[in-house]
């Protein structure tokens, strides 16, 4: 297992991490943990070490769901009086793939070149190491393990899933439900995924677009190619129905939030024959959609097309996804303002407030209290050579200390 208190100098005989955490060391700890989803790999175990000698309150969490893998998650909190400010994020990962493919073994945690290469230096061990060791830094400021928090402001906590890059089921949704039934409040939230684009600052996320998906089926009759008048082909009426889906734009966007978009992402008759004409078609798509939508008016408006385009020619039926998302935006404000500003400060760059992009666990925290992304440049996740300057985790870890002196400067009571 890796190291559980990578910092500058070693822990004091009471085992309080000192000052000076180390946002790299922790990253390569977490990187040589080979937490491919839905194993935990040492991780958690690895951030429940250095985060309990530093002070905080770390819970392991378990959770389960029919049909799906059992799921370690973690809670961790320094302090015990609001406001609690949440750093959010996963220590799982996406396989790596080709272990030979890579520059360096992906859970090797190999630095070249002032780069860390690494299954998750990305998305997104980079980020949690950022935030961890920026909390760490805060506890020790403010009395560390021997305070119990007392000392502090108001509280840091980290809500980690070990779900987010498989199913999400087991995970950050249930984890924040798990918080709920403990009167456990959070009263602002970052998640550090990676969401600047070209270089570090250049983006912070205040709300995600949200995501329907579903299945067209066109029904008709199997019969032989060679006497269709005794068949009912489904492609021609597929053909037609996906044209009515196309035909006009969801909507023209607004200032916050691009246009909502539908994309096709499968066509299948299951058909392997060349003399047989298929009984169905089935069309899969995905829309992700702006606050101009929810999920019950935007399948209202598909089926109304749908409905428009088959007129009394075509027969078919639709299915949407149980699992959709809503649409959300963080409005500007205070705590977006000082997000901002800790970034400019940390970084040089003002970042673009920017809704783009798929989904995240924002959807599920969003629920709970305000929510922005703010984390690494995202280029190379999941990725053969998945790397990260060195030098953009430790300026991320300013980020977030920034972040965490303003905001208690802000709402600290």
């Amino acid at each position: 297992m890796a190291d559980p208190t990578p910092v500058q100098a070693g822990a004091d005989a009471a085992g309080t991490a000192p000052s000076g955490a180390d946002p790299v060391e922790i990253a390569r700890s977490l990187i040589r943990c080979p937490s491919v989803t839905p194993q935990e790999g040492g991780a958690l175990a690895c951030l429940e070490g250095m985060l309990g000698a530093a002070g905080f309150t770390v819970h392991r969490v378990k959770l389960t769901g029919p049909d799906t893998p059992d799921v370690e998650n973690l809670y961790a909190r320094f302090g015990t009086k609001g406001p609690n400010l949440c750093f959010a994020g996963h220590t799982d990962v996406v396989p790596p793939g080709d272990p030979s493919h890579w520059r360096f073994p992906p859970f090797e945690g190999a630095i070249h070149g002032g780069m860390l290469y690494g299954r998750g230096a990305v998305d997104m061990k980079g980020g949690v190491a950022a935030f961890v060791a920026a909390g760490i830094d805060f506890a020790h400021s403010h009395g560390g393990a021997a305070s119990e928090g007392e000392m502090a402001p108001g509280s840091i906590s980290f809500l980690i899933t070990g779900d987010e890059e498989g199913p999400a089921i087991n995970g950050t949704e249930k984890l924040l439900r798990w918080l709920a039934d403990r009167d456990e409040r959070l009263d602002h939230c970052v998640l550090g995924e990676p969401s600047s684009r070209a270089v570090l600052g250049d983006m912070v996320k205040i709300g995600r677009r949200g995501s329907l998906s579903g299945t067209l089926t066109v029904h008709g009759k199997q019969g032989h190619v060679g006497y269709p008048h005794l068949a009912e082909n489904p492609i021609p009426g597929l053909t037609k129905l996906l044209a009515g889906l196309y035909g006009e734009p969801l909507d023209g966007g607004n200032t916050h939030f691009q246009a909502s978009n539908l994309e096709v992402v499968s066509v299948d008759v299951g058909n392997p024959a060349y003399n047989v004409i298929p009984a169905e078609a089935r069309a899969r798509f995905n829309v992700r959609f702006n606050e101009l939508w929810t999920p019950q008016t935007l399948a209202a408006e598909i089926e109304k097309r749908l409905r428009d385009a088959a007129g009394n020619s075509v027969r078919w039926s639709v299915d949407f996804e149980a699992r959709s998302s809503d649409s959300f935006l963080t409005a500007p404000g205070a705590f977006v303002e000082l997000a901002v500003e800790a970034i400019a400060q940390a970084t040089g760059q003002r970042p673009e407030l920017s809704t783009t992009g798929g989904t995240s666990d924002a959807r599920f925290i969003k629920d709970y209290c305000p929510v922005i992304e703010f984390g690494l440049v995202g280029t190379t996740m999941h990725a053969v050579d998945e790397s990260t300057p060195v030098a953009e985790i430790q300026a991320l870890t300013r980020v977030y200390a920034g972040i965490i002196e303003r905001y208690f400067a802000t709402f600290g009571r």
